[in-house]
């Protein structure tokens, strides 16, 4: 994993902390967002924790840096103290795989960073709240009616995958609802990312309560 943060005391204690933790390595470290493309072709890491506020390029902006260079990139965890809702919404929109706080707890974080290697979503609580009340706000009719067009392109089985995956559920969980095997699930899941043309499950997510409302 590479860290991503213009404080070197706060990069030296992340790599303390990941140090002992079993499956994680830290493949090395950018002081600023402009460095983090660079040093992800350099290290070739599976996930990137990402500060949001770093002089020059920010956070938001090398994650989507990071998003467009296409290919099977890292997965892209924002570790930050801000937890606006603009940020939050811009971080995922940016392509984030997860936000998550700097004063979550330190099994935590680990605990997230193998998750992301995995593919899966993380979200600190106060950030899912987030996600969950701009979905649940509804919004303008043509945002809705646009995530309705969007998701038809999918086939039957692929929107009730996105419907369960809105709902929260992982894909153990997604297989034993819909009766699939858990590589069904991962196929199909791939293949209605692939088709929105989205980067993780998190933007799937909205999409799907974006068409609810």
């Amino acid at each position: 994993m590479l860290l991503a943060d213009d404080d070197p005391l706060v990069r030296a204690g992340l790599r303390m902390m990941l140090r002992g933790a079993a499956g994680v390595e830290v493949v090395g470290e950018a002081a600023d967002g402009a460095q983090v493309p660079a040093r992800v072709r350099e290290a070739r890491p599976d996930v990137v924790l990402m500060d949001l506020r770093m002089p020059g390029t920010d956070g938001i902006a090398a994650t989507r840096e990071l998003t467009r260079a296409g290919g099977r990139g890292p997965h892209v965890i924002v570790l930050t103290t801000f937890d606006s809702d603009t940020e939050v919404l811009e971080a995922v929109r940016a392509g984030a795989a997860g936000y998550l706080l700097k004063h979550t707890d330190p099994e935590e974080i680990v605990d997230a960073v193998r998750r992301a290697a995995r593919g899966e979503p993380v979200l600190s609580p106060s950030v899912a709240r987030t996600l969950m009340q701009h979905a649940a706000g509804g919004g303008p009719a043509d945002r809705a009616e646009t995530a309705r067009t969007r998701l038809a392109v999918l086939s039957e089985r692929e929107r009730e995958v996105a419907a369960a995956v809105a709902d929260g559920l992982a894909n153990a969980e997604i297989a034993r609802r819909l009766h699939l095997s858990v590589g069904s699930v991962k196929a199909h899941l791939s293949s209605a990312l692939t088709k929105l043309r989205l980067d993780n499950r998190i933007q799937l997510a909205l999409l799907a309560h974006d068409a609810r409302a």
